[in-house]
């Protein structure tokens, strides 16, 4: 058994997402075919409990829109230039002893983090993109903005096209890892319900502000 979140964009002023954890029979194995089965599994045990419509967002979605909305599969403008949300993501840390790496911007999503990975860079200090600094702490808060900044000119079509009511990341371990895609769109969503996606895409310290203030 395991078990991992369900996120659902928030309605009250207090708060830019809830979250509920949901307990299911885990399929061992990193084939595709083993995700899809615990993906499959952790939306059943949420539907029994009265979560209808629920949408992955991750490259293993079995529906088009959760694949296209993955973090491997949006692109972010970064100087005029379109470049993967991962790869800039990956590219901007800062290390003890080395960082940004703003050439591995050009690389595939799993390139550029086998990059950071199999580098002897140290421990991770900061973030550096477009010559400014971002702290590690809030410890999502750098990558939430990302991905909701890559999405912050497509609101009308979301807002036409996207009808689910809570999200999943089949990948993401909350024992385990900090960011969440699932947990970022959600975010989205609620920051454009109530007006504030365009101040936040704008500026960092406002969606700072916003997690901390949680």
């Amino acid at each position: 058994m395991a078990t991992r979140p369900v996120f659902f964009p928030s309605s009250d002023e207090a708060h830019l997402v809830h979250e509920r954890s949901f307990e299911f029979p885990w399929s061992s194995g990193f084939a595709e075919v083993q995700k899809k089965k615990n993906i499959d599994a952790l939306h059943s045990a949420a539907r029994q409990r009265g979560v209808q419509k629920i949408l992955e967002i991750s490259s293993k979605s079995s529906e088009e829109l959760g694949r296209k909305l993955s973090a491997f599969s949006l692109k972010i403008d970064i100087g005029g230039q379109k470049f993967s949300l991962e790869s800039v993501y990956q590219g901007s840390k800062v290390f003890e002893k080395g960082g940004p790496f703003p050439e591995i911007f050009d690389l595939s999503p799993r390139e550029a983090k086998r990059f950071i990975r199999e580098g002897d860079f140290g421990k991770l200090v900061k973030f550096e993109l477009e010559g400014q600094t971002f702290p590690l702490s809030p410890m999502n808060a750098f990558y939430d903005w990302l991905y909701i900044r890559s999405l912050a000119d497509h609101a009308e079509w979301i807002s036409r096209n996207v009808h689910y009511e809570a999200f999943t990341d089949i990948e993401f371990n909350p024992a385990k890892q900090v960011n969440c895609q699932a947990r970022a769109f959600a975010e989205y969503l609620t920051l454009l319900k109530k007006g504030k996606l365009s101040e936040v895409a704008n500026d960092f310290s406002v969606f700072a502000k916003m997690i901390r203030a949680i």
